[in-house]
């Protein structure tokens, strides 16, 4: 079974931003939605109000998730997932702290609160395949935050699939380039913290070399990606690609969004 997935960072809706606000790009990032209809889809930085406009522009999605400050304030990690094919079975988040059950929660010199999202999904029709999907935003001041941050995630996504036997996912903005002790890690690598977490990197099958996902509104390909998606073992990667196409002339973002498609 092959499936598309996303991860694209919306960029939080600044009036600073003039020409690149929200109100002037939910067109712009709703048509590259569409146009790769991916069945899930993590996102990162949305407002409530930003997700729930994406939500009415692409009705045949639906969306988890919390505010990184709790319920339904500050940014989310929203994951958006095709309502058609897939249902939830779990989700649930936590916050990339000491205390992670603990919504607002801060440690390892945070600059924010960072949160991780996560779905236990099932496809409604057969062959009824079900994974698991987290997707996180690591902070982009703290290094420390970041290791720890992608420690604890690795640690209950290893726990889940330990106990679950399902395939995993994990998307996110990970404020590091490919040679980071944060994706060497994720990739069996290098250690943090005395292990490894020796998951599968999706750009193994991108064409061409490694080019950057974050470019401020500027566009260009120099430099490399700081927004990912990585599977477990069980999962094939076919293809990825980085697009960087302009809508009407202008970026729908900041981030360049990753697309990925899997086979089980």
């Amino acid at each position: 079974m092959d499936m598309k997935v996303m991860t694209f960072n919306l960029r939080v809706d600044l009036p600073q931003d003039g020409a690149n606000s929200w109100p002037h790009r939910i067109k712009k990032v709703s048509s590259i939605i569409k146009k790769h209809q991916p069945i899930v889809m993590g996102t990162q930085e949305g407002l409530l109000y930003m997700i729930e406009a994406l939500r009415k522009d692409w009705p045949d999605y639906h969306w988890i998730g919390e505010g990184r400050s709790g319920g339904m304030t500050d940014e989310f990690c929203a994951i958006f997932y095709d309502h058609r094919k897939l249902e939830v079975v779990e989700s649930a988040q936590f916050w990339l702290s000491e205390k992670p059950d603990v919504p607002n929660s801060i440690s390892w010199e945070s600059d924010f609160p960072r949160v991780c999202t996560w779905g236990h999904f099932r496809f409604k029709k057969e062959p009824y395949q079900e994974f698991i999907h987290y997707n996180t935003h690591l902070d982009h001041i703290s290094q420390s935050a970041r290791e720890h941050g992608i420690h604890l995630i690795s640690e209950k996504l290893n726990e889940q699939h330990r106990k679950k036997k399902l395939p995993v996912i994990l998307t996110g903005d990970f404020n590091s380039e490919p040679d980071d002790p944060v994706v060497r890690f994720l990739r069996g690598e290098a250690e943090l913290f005395d292990r490894s977490a020796n998951l599968q990197d999706s750009f193994i099958k991108l064409e061409g070399t490694f080019r950057k996902t974050f470019h401020g509104f500027q566009g260009g390909k120099e430099g490399g990606p700081i927004d990912y998606i990585f599977t477990t073992r069980d999962v094939e990667v076919v293809k990825s690609e980085i697009d960087n196409s302009e809508v009407n002339g202008a970026y729908p973002s900041d981030h360049y969004p990753v697309i990925t498609t899997l086979k089980f």
